[in-house]
């Protein structure tokens, strides 16, 4: 399925909150709403193309400057608001991921794109970090930058079990051009080697995602595949408010056991060696 990015997010967020529009006070690229998640109260956030933007870089689902900041601003708000709060009690954040990328582009980046994509992710891994369950739940694509700064520092991450959805560093174009290979090549690669995969199964052999769910049609999902995910959040959720603030559990999984062994043996020696130095 090639439906253009960002729709999927914007069904789904509609479908798990019952809004489908900004607040007035943030761009038209930043949906974030509170609504009830199993028997709590969570905030719920997702980015959309804006095709009226002002940089133009953003208009087809990417993350840019106002996008960064705008989810930035959205959690620190809930983060102050619970920082009193024991760990059972503080607000869930929910990131609904459908993002083609950062905003590559001339302006963008003179202003200080990483300046807000380090703030989105930043705010991110604070809330984490201070017992806030952060679920990433990918309906669509996940690339690059923009995964980096929405989503990707979730306590655990839900993604559908479907063709239209792809977690990579980059599109297939880009990275055929970059490693020199044709798209063809490059998808051969990509099922002897689980990373250069833009299949969402494969990537999930890496041991980062929590869950994968199936709908029949993500751009429609019906009330028994949104009662589906909602309980699958509410399990994650709770998953995640027994384990770590860390993200330990994506080297400690059973995917990430057999598939990383290397990745996590050399992690384990670096480590031996900090401690010795």
């Amino acid at each position: 399925m090639n439906e253009h990015i960002g729709l999927r997010g914007k069904a789904w967020f509609q479908a798990l909150t019952g809004r489908d529009r900004a607040r007035k006070e943030d761009p038209a690229s930043v949906l974030a709403a509170d609504a009830t998640i199993g028997d709590e109260l969570a905030l719920f956030l997702c980015v959309i193309p804006n095709p009226e933007s002002r940089f133009p870089c953003v208009r087809d689902g990417q993350v840019g400057l106002e996008e960064g900041y705008a989810l930035a601003y959205r959690i620190r708000e809930v983060l102050n608001a619970d920082k009193d709060k024991p760990r059972n009690q503080k607000r869930p954040i929910i990131a609904i991921v459908d993002v083609k990328s950062q905003a590559y582009g001339r302006r963008e980046e003179t202003a200080g794109l990483f300046l807000a994509a380090a703030a989105s992710s930043d705010a991110y891994a604070s809330a984490r970090m201070a017992g806030h369950p952060v679920i990433a739940y990918v309906v669509g694509h996940a690339f690059s930058g923009g995964f980096l700064t929405h989503g990707y520092q979730a306590n655990r991450i839900l993604a559908l079990d479907d063709a239209g959805v792809t977690i990579h560093a980059m599109h297939k174009e880009a990275a055929a051009r970059i490693t020199r290979r044709s798209v063809d090549d490059l998808e051969r690669l990509g099922q002897q080697i689980p990373p250069m995969s833009y299949n969402v199964q494969d990537y999930a052999k890496l041991g980062l995602l929590h869950q994968l769910l199936h709908v029949e049609n993500p751009l429609e999902p019906n009330q028994s595949e949104v009662d589906e995910a909602k309980n699958a959040i509410t399990a994650a959720i709770a998953d995640a408010r027994k384990g770590s603030t860390d993200l330990g559990v994506r080297r400690e999984s059973p995917a990430a056991q057999q598939s990383r062994k290397a990745g996590i043996a050399a992690r384990a020696l670096m480590e031996q060696q900090w401690k010795n130095a």
